[in-house]
């Protein structure tokens, strides 16, 4: 059941890093904009804190769609290794031929 909440939690971060993507864009480009007056650049500052925590892309983290293993993860399957291993195994990954395991 832990697997599962890792794996859940991971997606509700990526909502929330996509849906204010654009918020924190416009606020970051304000904070680095040497033209705007301080106190600007403060607010912009400030309101970019305000912001939830997982709303940030630093956040995300790469994990396993089967198991929720943030280790030995293959980004263009999206399954750890051992994940893979055991698909290989039931013959459930297209093109894996199963060697001495």
């Amino acid at each position: 059941m832990a697997k599962k909440a890792m794996i859940e939690r991971e997606k509700k971060r990526q909502r929330l890093v996509e849906k204010y993507a654009a918020k924190r864009a416009a606020l970051k480009e304000i904070i680095n904009d040497e033209s705007k007056p301080m106190e600007e650049r403060f607010r912009a500052s400030l309101k970019l804190a305000e912001l939830p925590r997982n709303s940030s892309a630093t956040r995300l983290h790469n994990r396993c769609q089967l198991t929720g293993r943030p280790h030995a993860y293959y980004r263009k399957l999206k399954v750890s290794r051992i994940a893979l291993r055991e698909l290989g195994s039931n013959g459930q990954a297209p093109g894996m031929v199963k060697s001495s395991w």
